[in-house]
């Protein structure tokens, strides 16, 4: 069951609008100290701009929403930024929009759909995923077992493998919905004949 989406993993975009340039840059982050750093890297990184403008949305409830103008006009960039994040239904994510000004002023609804056009630039160049608490097992198979394994995975929807470690057998670890993990334990054991051992298992929340 999808919990929330957030994005894949950093990206960035650019537009130039009038003259000035905007820099979207994007992150995952799931933690406020995570989202910190990546605005004060991104604000050392751009130290001449004109404006760094942060924004961040955090928690599978959106319980953290943050902005800040950056000098810019109250209102017309981190926080449309903000909503545009939550709108989008997006979280665990912070995204720094630097602008360069090109001598061209955009007046307050300019600099709002400035701001907020980088932003989904930058979403989308991150790529937009959703999150889903998983069941992870990871089994112990003869490398007799393994073919079998895949073939089960691409012919059927009941697991994915998310990680195989090849040693002097081969840990397998299958990625299943939490209400499918009998049916997957099942499937193993009578593709290996009883021979498969479950060395461990969890949930796991898992970008799908």
């Amino acid at each position: 069951m999808k919990l929330y989406s957030t994005v894949r993993g950093q990206g960035q975009a650019e537009q130039i609008i009038e003259k000035s340039r905007f820099i979207a840059y994007v992150s995952p982050a799931s933690t406020k100290e995570e989202a910190v750093d990546f605005i004060a890297a991104i604000r050392k990184k751009h130290k001449d701009a004109t404006h760094n403008v942060p924004a961040m949305v955090l928690g599978d409830k959106f319980q953290v929403q943050w902005a800040s103008d950056d000098g810019e006009p109250q209102g017309t960039s981190g926080a449309p930024m903000v909503q545009l994040i939550v709108n989008e239904g997006i979280t665990n994510v912070v995204v720094v929009v630097t602008r360069y000004f090109g001598g061209i002023k955009l007046g307050t609804g300019g600099l709002v759909r400035a701001y907020t056009s980088s932003a989904k630039l930058g979403l989308e160049a991150a790529g937009i995923c959703d999150v889903e608490e998983m069941c992870l097992l990871t089994y112990e198979v003869d490398y007799t077992y393994l073919a079998k394994l895949q073939n089960l995975s691409s012919s059927d929807d009941i697991f994915t493998i998310s990680d195989i470690d090849y040693t002097n057998v081969v840990s397998v670890t299958l990625c299943t919905p939490p209400e499918r993990q009998e049916e997957v334990m099942k499937a193993v054991t009578n593709l290996t004949g009883g021979k498969g051992v479950l060395k461990n298992q969890g949930l796991e929340l898992v970008k799908i």
